[in-house]
């Protein structure tokens, strides 16, 4: 009743093999499965918490607490290890003891497979810490793969290739191998059994490398500190005025607090295999695929260029709507796809509708002469202020760098204004009811 869902898409290829289908499991369908009258609550209690510690422990996690240390990231993945080692251990007393719960076991085989006692009682004296790779199931198939019998990626794919045995570790506690052994030869015997205990019925335990997970929260963590309001705003004539920045200002404006410091120091040692890389460089890198141009022309192709241009033509009917409260017959715009956009990552950051998701905005071509970094806005700028910034760029080029009005480099950001001015018109001109002007938007304080 629940149906596939498919094993292929974006990033995973083709896929071939059973296990790697995906289902639909709805509460509709699950509310008519039947329940066992004896229920292993202890088991699954202890498994729960395992999962709650399994989570504080991750780097992500690590990181939201406390200022990320080498020592502290290194015991973090220890203890995970651990602890998600106790986990597939206690899934697997969990599903045999399933079995023994809905009958498909007689009395004899339950006392066989299964340890005596609550499962969530059982110690690591008793049960040893599973590693991926020594399930019954997962030995079974590996003395298949060893005899040529079968083919399958499933180790490869989950990693356990080096962990994968095909005999029983001599280490494994005596009544615990007996026990292994018992499921194996009931596998191997009972049709009913060896129908669940198969890599399509069993919990994959797939996760991402703890060194990606960890790069991923050390660089979350710089991006929050590169994001602070604060750096983003100065006071310009005695008013509150958006700042753009290029890489090189935005590192020399966080080169003072030590916790920036020691987290990019970390990153680099560890994920960019330079431990002499400076603040800049580590924000070059981290800052890389969150940036999406401030212009369309530096963000589409030709064919995005043409969508962008539909778009441009709805936004506009919209406002004719909203002004003369006709109601005008437009058609959806197209969406996008990856192949409208100049790179991956701006496809990432905005997907087929074009929403922005970035962190920053990129302005190329237009730092300072003396600095050759790229630019970079806030991303979290409303449209005005968005307005406002190409305003003290222009501003600024012409009367501190010393851009000549015919310099060509204006051309880009003049075309960005023009493109942002009718939003800015949009959400923050003034309206007029009755003959009173009414401001629109809020204003920052002055």
């Amino acid at each position: 009743m629940s149906q596939g869902k498919g094993g292929s898409g974006l990033g995973r290829g083709v896929q071939d093999e059973v296990w790697e289908e995906r289902y639909e499991f709805t509460g509709t369908k699950l509310q008519d499965f039947p329940l066992s009258v004896t229920m292993p609550l202890a088991v699954a209690c202890e498994r729960d918490s395992l999962a709650q510690r399994l989570f504080e422990l991750e780097p992500s996690a690590m990181a939201g607490r406390a200022i990320a240390t080498r020592h502290g990231l290194a015991g973090a993945s220890d203890a995970q290890g651990r602890t998600r080692s106790r986990m597939i251990a206690l899934q697997e007393e969990l599903d045999w003891t399933v079995y023994g719960a809905y009958g498909l076991l007689t009395p004899k085989e339950v006392a066989q497979t299964t340890l005596p006692g609550d499962p969530a009682d059982l110690s690591d004296a008793d049960v040893p810490q599973l590693q991926l790779g020594q399930r019954a199931f997962e030995i079974a198939l590996k003395r298949k793969v060893d005899a040529g019998d079968a083919e399958t990626a499933w180790f490869e794919r989950h990693g356990s290739t080096d962990t994968a045995v095909a005999e029983l570790p001599a280490d494994w506690p005596e009544a615990y191998q007996k026990v292994v052994q018992a499921r194996l030869d009931i596998i191997e015997s009972n049709a009913d059994i060896r129908l669940l205990e198969r890599p399509e019925y069993k919990r994959r335990w797939s996760i991402e490398l703890w060194e990606k997970r960890e790069a991923a929260a050390l660089r979350a963590w710089l991006l929050e500190a590169a994001e602070r309001e604060d750096l983003w705003f100065e006071e310009r004539d005695e008013y509150t005025s958006p700042r753009t920045l290029t890489v090189f200002q935005l590192a020399d404006a966080l080169r003072h607090d030590e916790n920036v410091q020691a987290v990019a120091a970390l990153y680099a040692a560890n994920h960019l295999d330079n431990r002499e890389a400076s603040l800049a460089t580590v924000l070059k890198h981290v800052i890389e695929s969150e940036h999406v141009p401030y212009l369309a022309a530096l963000r589409y192709k030709e064919s995005g260029l043409r969508k962008r241009d539909e778009w441009e033509s709805v936004w506009e009917q919209q406002r004719e709507e909203d002004r003369t409260g006709e109601r005008l017959d437009i058609k959806v715009p197209p969406k996008y796809s990856g192949a409208d956009f100049l790179k991956h990552s701006y496809w990432s950051n905005r997907g087929k509708l074009d929403v922005p998701k970035e962190r920053f905005i990129s302005y190329p071509g237009a730092s300072p002469d003396s600095d050759p970094s790229l630019l970079l806005g806030w991303a979290a700028w409303n449209h005005r202020d968005q307005g406002e910034a190409l305003v003290n760029l222009i501003n600024d080029r012409a009367s501190i760098d010393g851009w000549e009005l015919e310099d060509p480099r204006f051309v880009p950001l003049l075309a960005s204004l023009r493109e942002v001015m009718p939003w800015v018109r949009q959400w923050y001109a003034p309206t007029t009811r009755s003959g009173v002007t009414i401001p629109r938007g809020s204003s920052r304080p002055r």
